[in-house]
């Protein structure tokens, strides 16, 4: 099927409208925490069971640094829910290593073709806890 040039400029603005939301996002988010001073930041951080240092890297990080965790895990046929569920603590770790992660293009490519069960021990921080997860049937996804 082939797109008319009306059907690319759409799709087009909408990526960009879709860019621009997200970057509005990160923005507003890193602004809040900035406007924090350095204690607001550490009882914050402790709330959500972080470092200061963690919870102001997963802000400069975005929104969405690790929405690729759950889209592997289910890609591995593993229950992202029932694992947070479990090992809330671990999770969040898992996380925030997703969210520092060099290789997202890598991972998405992998994704999208729906090569990542494959491949993802080559490039991914997680991979380890990831084989581990998928070892247990605790965190097999029941479909």
């Amino acid at each position: 099927m082939t797109l008319s040039p009306a059907d690319g400029i759409r799709q087009g603005f909408q990526h960009l409208l879709s860019w621009m939301g997200a970057s509005f996002e990160a923005a507003t988010e890193a602004d809040m925490l900035a406007a924090l001073d350095g204690e607001q930041i550490r009882q914050l951080a402790e709330d959500c069971g972080l470092s200061p240092h963690e919870l102001l890297a997963l802000a400069k990080a975005g929104p969405h640094a690790a929405d690729e965790m759950p889209r592997l895990m289910q890609a591995l046929n593993i229950d992202a829910s029932e694992v947070e569920f479990q090992m809330h603590k671990h999770f969040r770790a898992m996380q925030i290593t997703c969210a520092n992660c060099g290789a997202k293009d890598q991972c998405r490519r992998d994704l999208a073709a729906g090569h990542a069960q494959v491949n993802f021990a080559s490039y991914c921080g997680n991979a380890e806890e990831m084989n581990q997860l998928r070892a247990d049937p605790r965190f097999l996804s029941a479909g």
